[in-house]
């Protein structure tokens, strides 16, 4: 009998507890980086998303796109202005954002988890008023910090059995201004809201790493906040674990900020016993420790 087919059956074997542990929990993944850009790689992640959806979960995929926007900004002949690296988003720009991200980048998403097998449905953080916002910085213009999360939408979609794809992009508080809103920020804005079990932020880097440039597995919030005051964590990996500890604190109960270059990787996280990536959670493991992972990601 050809080994790979009884290897093929012994991980599924192996995945059984997990699938279990994870039927009807909501896991919130954002999808951006290079794989957005690469066919194979958008499909392969199509195909994780669909085979999550199939054995229980309820995923919901948050986007950015800022390679693409940046694309369409130099064909229009729109200049880029950043301030402290982040990009000044101006009325005229913006309009671009809201073009590429609800638009091209949305709908891509869309067909591909369509094309595997799945019924996703695009929407934006307009729609419904999913994602209310207000300013973040005046340098920075229309950039938004979400103040008001109205998610019933994103319930009813996955309900339904319906694949949530969601663009960064929302209403302002005042004169329904349109914001650009960072997709980290959103994803974890997004997850803290439907209190989700999982917030899983994709990269192009291997992890949250120490002093050593090795990938810590598994931190806590005073972990974290100890390593960004020492410059351990620096660079845009602030932004990232900002993000992750404040959507623990508003009910998320881990987040995993792991490489989205690694084939299946929201599969091997949810679903093997080492996990993937770097996990920040307040609260201690629910069950004995496992493996290398000290409790693992999986349970």
């Amino acid at each position: 009998m050809n080994r790979d087919w009884i290897a093929t059956a012994r991980t599924l074997s192996e995945a059984l507890p997990y699938m279990q542990r994870y039927s009807g929990a909501v896991v919130v993944v954002k999808f951006g980086g290079n794989a957005m850009g690469d066919d194979e790689a958008m499909a392969e992640f199509a195909r994780d998303i669909v085979l999550m959806r199939q054995v229980g979960i309820h995923p919901v995929v948050v986007h950015g796109g800022g390679p693409m926007i940046n694309d369409l900004l130099n064909k229009l002949g729109i200049e880029s202005n950043f301030v402290r690296g982040k990009r000044v988003t101006t009325r005229e720009t913006v309009e671009v954002v809201e073009m590429v991200l609800s638009g091209l980048v949305n709908k891509r998403i869309v067909q591909a988890i369509n094309d595997a097998g799945g019924r996703a449905v695009g929407i934006s953080g307009k729609d419904d008023d999913l994602m209310v916002c207000e300013a973040d910085d005046p340098e920075l213009g229309f950039v938004g910090r979400p103040v008001e999360m109205n998610v019933q939408i994103i319930r009813d979609l996955y309900n339904a059995g319906l694949i949530p794809v969601i663009a960064p992009v929302a209403t302002g508080m005042e004169d329904n201004e349109t914001f650009n809103v960072n997709g980290d920020t959103a994803a974890g804005a997004i997850a803290g809201a439907l209190k989700a079990d999982r917030l899983l932020l994709l990269t192009d880097v291997a992890g949250v790493k120490n002093g050593s440039g090795e990938v810590v597995t598994q931190m806590s919030p005073d972990q974290v906040r100890a390593m960004i005051a020492d410059g351990t964590i620096a660079g845009g990996m602030i932004p990232k674990t900002e993000t992750a500890l404040k959507a623990v604190e508003e009910g998320v109960r881990a987040v995993v900020i792991l490489d989205g270059r690694v084939p299946n990787a929201c599969l091997l996280e949810l679903f093997t016993e080492h996990g993937a990536g770097s996990l920040i959670r307040s609260t201690e493991p629910r069950v004995k420790p496992r493996g290398l992972r000290q409790g693992g990601h999986g349970l």
